[in-house]
């Protein structure tokens, strides 16, 4: 399964200068917030697959004009081709304005969480906004991590967390790195990765199951 994750920039490539057929060997897109609705529609429209989101602080314009034809999973676990997805976007409080909590409130959103991971047995995919705490974030308080992230990652151990906010040009260093078993992947822009096709679970009463909605061609993206 390849899985194309985006962020916080709008990719040239993807857009402005695309090229028919560049998305169709996707099988999955992840977004982790501050990019205009209209470029998610346009990714989703293009690609022909799920597209799932949360949001950024900036992305307060989406109570009025979500992105069309995409889904978003923000305080939420769903699961596509047996892989679960948990999502939770925003980034630490520092000014007023939608999508930003503080430490004990982001604690309190995974806490809510908990029953739906004791029933799927944990997650294997965390799509968030703001990196935990010491893994990439900045050393501006706008751009400090969540350590509730960092404490989900210590608990329940998932395969990779893919977040945003961070721009690479801020000279984080790596945009990939480990903690634990975990990989972390700063999706600024544009970043892809592939992960082996999961057996597709039954469904299961109250979940929700996403599957691959068309066959996908091979095509580099370039």
């Amino acid at each position: 399964m390849k899985i194309l994750t985006v962020s916080d920039e709008e990719c040239p490539a993807l857009w402005d200068h695309y090229v028919p057929g560049r998305l169709r060997e996707y099988d999955l897109i992840l977004s982790c917030g501050d990019l205009k609705p209209e470029y998610l529609s346009f990714l989703v429209t293009m690609a022909r697959c799920p597209l799932l989101y949360v949001h950024g602080n900036h992305d307060g314009g989406y109570d009025r004009s979500p992105p069309e034809g995409c889904d978003c999973i923000d305080g939420h676990i769903v699961t596509y081709n047996g892989l679960r997805i948990l999502g939770l976007g925003g980034c630490r409080r520092y000014h007023p304005g939608s999508h930003q909590y503080t430490d004990a409130e982001m604690r309190r959103r995974i806490a809510r969480l908990r029953w739906r991971l004791k029933k799927l047995g944990g997650v294997d995919i965390v799509v968030t906004h703001a990196p935990p705490y010491g893994l990439g974030d900045g050393e501006d308080p706008a751009h400090w991590g969540f350590e509730a992230l960092r404490e989900l990652l210590d608990r329940y151990h998932p395969q990779y967390l893919v977040h945003g906010h961070v721009h690479l040009r801020y000279g984080v260093g790596e945009r990939v790195r480990t903690y634990g078993g975990t990989t972390l992947i700063n999706a600024t822009e544009r970043y892809a990765f592939e992960i082996p096709t999961p057996f597709v679970k039954p469904e299961e009463s109250g979940q929700v199951i996403y599957k691959t909605r068309c066959k996908q061609e091979q095509s580099a993206l370039v």
